[in-house]
């Protein structure tokens, strides 16, 4: 998957840049310009004076949510430098914990399965944090309240298509698939084909009838256009808060049977600076209260149908939202 990286190994190159990352320091990264201030969040500013950081992952959604945190700092009082778009998961993730980094939205389900080393995940999203919280105390990292905002897997089919079949959750794909297994033409990343928290492990969770010829490999961005228009697949597996589902008009599947890892969007923060700055939970929990992943496929369309800037979207939102305002 693009940022999860939850792979029992991970590649020999994204060691290796996490390697010369944790050895020599972030050293790139901008100061953060924006003229704002406090609006519902921030007031009386009460970061005036420190000087942190805030890092993000190379996508579109993590680096909405990481821009977010640096113009809610920067409202705040605090001079914010700006080491967004780190590439992979591990990169961000070492820059947390080594301190190079101050704060970043990072997701429930990576923590747990890739940084933290555990095989199965925790299906209550509550209890799935608060065990990663837990985990964390001693990799001197410190999670604050999860957001609703959860991006994982699912299977989406095309609007026009579920007129005829009225699917909504897997539970009815694995019924259709046993009822007519050739009615069933699914779409997926080479990685999700192989991987047991990916297709083998839904076909067993779900029962699903699926025939090999039936299963077609291919990119994670052609996966969204095969579905939506050319009749080639009936379902593909698409991520739940990529704003390409309303944009082509895709219906995705609940996962009734909760198979998949929750990855809640949370943010991490690095242990010394929280307890120097506690007043940041004040901060970032009202945030965190308004995100979930119907905002997050409206923002992410933003970035990755219209072309908006990341930065820009994340500002014109808070200031939406009322978290800050400008002069």
């Amino acid at each position: 998957m693009r940022h999860r990286g939850r792979a029992a190994g991970c590649t020999a190159l994204v060691l290796v840049l996490v390697l010369v990352l944790a050895g020599c320091g972030l050293k790139s990264g901008s100061p953060m310009a924006d003229d704002v201030l406090p609006g519902s969040v921030g007031r009386g500013q009460p970061l005036r004076g420190a000087s942190l950081t805030v890092t993000s992952k190379n996508f579109s959604e993590n680096l909405v949510l990481g821009h977010m945190i640096g113009l809610i700092f920067k409202a705040a009082g605090a001079e914010v430098l700006d080491r967004t778009n780190l590439p992979g998961s591990l990169s961000g993730r070492e820059a947390i914990v080594k301190g190079d980094a101050d704060a970043i939205y990072e997701y429930t389900g990576t923590a747990w399965i890739t940084y933290q080393g555990r095989q199965e995940p925790i299906a209550d999203p509550r209890a799935q944090w608060e065990a990663v919280r837990d985990a964390d105390v001693r990799n001197g990292v410190t999670w604050l309240p999860p957001s609703a905002l959860d991006n994982t897997y699912t299977l989406a089919i095309s609007r026009r298509n579920n007129a005829a079949y009225r699917l909504r959750t897997l539970s009815d794909v694995a019924e259709l698939s046993r009822r007519d297994p050739s009615a069933v033409t699914l779409c997926v990343e080479n990685e999700f084909a192989s991987r047991e928290d990916g297709l083998p492990g839904m076909r067993r969770a779900y029962g699903m009838d699926i025939p090999a010829a039936n299963i077609r490999r291919m990119d994670a961005g052609i996966i969204y256009t095969q579905v939506a228009g050319s009749g080639s697949c009936l379902l593909g597996e698409v991520y739940t808060t990529d704003g390409r589902i309303a944009a082509m008009g895709l219906d995705t599947m609940a996962d009734d049977r909760h198979f998949f890892p929750n990855y809640n969007a949370a943010p991490a923060l690095h242990a010394a600076t929280f307890a120097k700055y506690p007043v940041i939970a004040e901060l970032l929990d009202p945030l965190s209260a308004r995100l979930d992943t119907a905002v997050a496929r409206e923002l992410n369309a933003r970035v990755d149908v219209d072309g908006e800037d990341p930065h820009e979207v994340a500002k014109e939102w808070l200031l939406e939202q009322g978290f800050i305002r400008e002069p």
